[in-house]
C-alpha cells in the first residue's frame, strides 16, 4: 500500500459530535472513488466512521466490524449494495482471495476495507485512503483523506 496521493482533506474531530461533519466530507470524497481504505491504530475509530457514514448512506441494518466474516453487506436508502471489509485477523493473503475480495474490489459498488495493511498485493490501482489518527486527547482525532 502506498501513501502517496493527493490530499483531499484533514479534519479534526474533536469529539464524536464532530463524526457526522467528518463523515459527510467523506461522502463527497466517495463519488469520486468507489474503494476506500481505512488506517489507524486498534481504537482509533475506524468502525464507528463507517457507522456514520453508511447512516448517513441511508443504511437500516446494524453496521458492525466483519473481523471474523471478513465482509459484511449492506444496502443503501438507495438500494446500492455497500460491503464492508475487515482484514485484521487475516494470517495472509489467501484468505481474502477466497472470499472473492478482487471481486468485491472490481464491482464497482462502495467497498469500505479496515486494516488494507494485511493485503496490500491485492488492492486496486486507485482507492481513498483515510488515515485516522488519535490525539492525545483520548476523543480527539484527525482524519486525512488521500486520493491513491
Amino acid at each position: 500500500m502506498h501513501n502517496t496521493g493527493v490530499q483531499k482533506a484533514s479534519i479534526k474531530m474533536s469529539s464524536l459530535a464532530d463524526l457526522p461533519a467528518a463523515a459527510s466530507v467523506l461522502l463527497e470524497a466517495i463519488a469520486q472513488e468507489p474503494v476506500i481504505l481505512f488506517e489507524g491504530p486498534m481504537g482509533a475509530g475506524k468502525t464507528t466512521l463507517i457507522k456514520e457514514l453508511c447512516r448517513q448512506l441511508g443504511v437500516r441494518e446494524n453496521v458492525s466490524s466483519p473481523t471474523f466474516a471478513l465482509v459484511n453487506e449492506y444496502e443503501s436508502g438507495e438500494g446500492n449494495l455497500i460491503y464492508h471489509f475487515d482484514f485484521y485477523r487475516i494470517a495472509e493473503e489467501r484468505e481474502a482471495l477466497d472470499i472473492g475480495a478482487l471481486e468485491y474490489f472490481d464491482s464497482g459498488r462502495l467497498c469500505l476495507i479496515e486494516w488494507p495493511s494485511r493485503i496490500p498485493d491485492l488492492l486496486p490501482e486507485h482507492y481513498l485512503l483515510v488515515q485516522l489518527q488519535p490525539d492525545t486527547d483520548d476523543a480527539a482525532r484527525t482524519m486525512t483523506i488521500n486520493q491513491v
